[in-house]
């Protein structure tokens, strides 16, 4: 399963900053993943510093 961000995102860029395939862009409020786009590599959440990138 693709990888989601849920509301503990402080929209660091972390994330999107780690995603080797561009998959990430910012939304409302928090970053958003294009679940198509996913490859379900993890990188997200290790990048992340407050855990928001959680598999769906």
């Amino acid at each position: 399963m693709a990888y989601i961000i849920n509301d503990e995102c402080i929209q660091c860029g972390a994330c999107a900053g780690a995603c080797p395939v561009e998959a990430i862009s910012e939304g409302d409020g928090k970053y958003v993943i294009d679940a198509d786009a996913c490859i379900e590599c993890g990188a997200c959440a290790e990048a992340c510093p407050v855990a928001a990138p959680q598999q769906a």
